[in-house]
């Protein structure tokens, strides 16, 4: 009998995380875009060197662009190309898709944040969130509801 074919994955290997986004913001929607980077910077995501903390989606000329992401620049990168870790980059989306998220964030007040870069099929994608802030007291709300699910789960584990 022969064995059955493993399905492939997509490859999901997370790169960077911005856990300070879910903190931040409510995050109602999420959308997958590629970014167009240059040689360098695949070579560094590779080696897991991005930062995304305090980066930002910006959509201009009906474009979207990932700004203040921070891509280390690897030691052994060519001498004749200098890079910029803290470039402006262009994001890779649906028309469809970058038209509805014009609409959103001008109408409605929403933000565009980055969530986390990953891996599919041997491309990097950016996952980015429909956000709106949080407040004081909302962040307060958030840390309270998560500590008591981990007292809760303490509680359940003794039990």
């Amino acid at each position: 009998m022969a064995k059955p074919k493993k399905k492939k994955s997509h490859g999901g290997k997370n790169i960077a995380l911005n856990k300070k986004a879910f903190h931040d913001f409510f995050v109602e929607d999420r959308y997958e875009a590629g970014i167009s980077l240059e040689g360098w910077e695949v070579k560094s995501l590779r080696e897991g060197r991005a930062q995304i903390k305090e980066s930002y989606v910006l959509v201009r000329d009906g474009e979207a662009f990932l700004f203040g992401a921070h891509i280390s620049p690897l030691s052994t990168a060519s001498t004749h190309i200098h890079p910029d870790p803290m470039r402006s980059r262009k994001l890779l989306m649906h028309r469809r898709e970058l038209d509805r998220l014009i609409g959103l964030v001008d109408r409605k007040g929403y933000t565009l944040v980055p969530l986390s870069i990953y891996w599919k099929f041997g491309r990097v994608k950016l996952e980015v969130g429909l956000a709106k802030g949080k407040q004081d007291h909302d962040k307060r709300a958030s840390l309270k509801d998560r500590d008591w699910k981990r007292e809760q789960s303490r509680i359940l584990k003794n039990a």
